[in-house]
């Protein structure tokens, strides 16, 4: 007589199939050699319902193994990887507990199945308690945000049950150590996802508030697209500082100017031209208004910098000649004979001249209207050694130097 499924193993199969029929693709399981599945994703990706399913379906579907459940804190365990809404008692059918709920042990967080697998729940808080443990999978809920980075490393020690134990890891991700080291591992599956991947099951309301509030924001980056964003070690301006006194509308302005930071040659290796344009507002204050940088060919970057002069009424363009020396002020001319142009030659290095105008930004005396995310990347990121030209940020200098400079030494030659 053949045996026939029992309703646990018919939930089991139910399971496994609604999960692979409605997740996306991201958040299915992979095959392939790797030892650490890494998950770095926006807030309401679907990272915990990922991590509940993958352990569910990993203990239902393998008899009498051991997984672990690791959280930062034993609140956070509780709250939402086992009794949130997309946590793991919310998922496993009751007719696959061994006993219904009863099965599940809120004191200790632990979970036992019909088929004598357990699940069990720590707090990356307690490190120690996972010496003399042992397991065939973990999920690690929020690695970024542990406090105790070597509870890993302890639950590492343990992962040496079955033919090849594997570790999810679910996290928003931060520009920690642990996070950038398994980023580098040979061994790590990396899979990386926005907030709007699961628009289908957010609110729309709550979505067009993430877009009106935080896009291109520093927060908005790191949360909703999951960017690793790092202050590099000498850099004079960090993502927090400009986010602090950004604002949305351009106010009214004194005096405004196109800065430029022209780029010596036109193909796909150069660098890019510089062109930001930047004002005084009668509050006294200083705005960056636009960002119009980018690869332009001699003729269209004159272009370009022309119709932000006219269309933002600027007072001046101001154009660094060291390298094109005089041919930059021809190219202008020779596209339009009535603007007001200022050339300027560099005589210090580049951190020096932007060391002022860094000043300006810790005094919060300047805002940027908007996001320039290429801008503001350059600008967080360069701190002298780069062999990359910094184009963007020269003119920005360029920029603010020229509107600052009534109560600053100057730091070029005017020609």
């Amino acid at each position: 007589m053949t045996n026939l499924p029992t309703e646990s193993q018919k939930q089991t199969i139910k399971l496994y199939n609604n999960w692979y029929k409605t997740a996306r693709s991201k958040q299915l399981k992979r095959r392939g050699d790797w030892n650490i599945w890494l998950i770095l994703a926006g807030r309401g990706w679907g990272k915990t319902r990922t991590g509940a399913m993958d352990i569910i379906l990993y203990a239902l579907m393998h008899p009498n193994v051991r997984c672990a459940v690791v959280a930062p804190t034993s609140g956070d365990l509780r709250r939402v990887c086992f009794e949130g809404v997309s946590g793991i008692v919310n998922n496993i059918p009751h007719e696959c507990y061994k006993d219904g709920l009863n099965s599940y042990n809120k004191s200790t967080s632990e979970i036992e199945l019909f088929n004598g697998s357990k699940i069990m729940g720590f707090s990356a808080s307690e490190p120690d308690r996972f010496r003399g443990s042992q397991y065939h999978r973990a999920w690690c809920d929020e690695l970024a945000s542990w406090r105790y980075p070597d509870a890993f490393d302890q639950l590492q020690f343990g992962m040496r049950l079955g033919q090849r134990p594997q570790t999810l890891i679910t996290t928003t991700p931060r520009p920690t150590n642990i996070i950038k080291s398994l980023m580098d591992r040979k061994d790590v599956l990396l899979v990386q996802g926005n907030t709007f991947e699961n628009k289908d099951n957010l609110a729309d309301s709550a979505l067009d508030l993430f877009r009106e509030r935080y896009e291109g924001t520093r927060l908005g980056r790191q949360e909703l697209y999951a960017e690793i964003l790092e202050d590099f070690e000498g850099a004079l301006w960090t993502y927090s500082q400009i986010d602090a006194t950004r604002v949305d509308t351009v106010p009214e302005m004194s005096r405004i100017v196109v800065g430029i930071d022209p780029a010596v040659t036109a193909n796909e290796n150069s660098d890019e031209t510089g062109i930001v344009v930047a004002g005084r507002g009668v509050d006294d204050r200083f705005y960056i208004v636009e960002d119009l940088s980018g690869k332009h060919t001699a003729d269209n970057w004159g272009r370009i910098a022309i119709n932000a002069y006219y269309r933002h009424k600027a007072n001046m363009l101001i154009a660094e000649t060291n390298n094109g020396g005089d041919l930059v002020g021809r190219l202008i001319r020779s596209i339009d004979t009535t603007v007001k142009y200022k050339s300027v030659t560099a005589t210090r290095g580049k951190i020096l001249r932007a060391e002022p105008i860094s000043a300006l930004y810790e005094q919060k005396k300047v805002s940027h209207c908007g996001i320039f995310k290429q801008l503001e990347d350059q600008m967080c990121s360069y701190n002298g050694h780069s062999k990359k030209s910094p184009d963007r940020l020269d003119a920005l200098v360029w920029a603010l130097t020229d509107l600052s400079s009534s109560s600053r030494t100057p730091m070029w030659r005017v020609t």
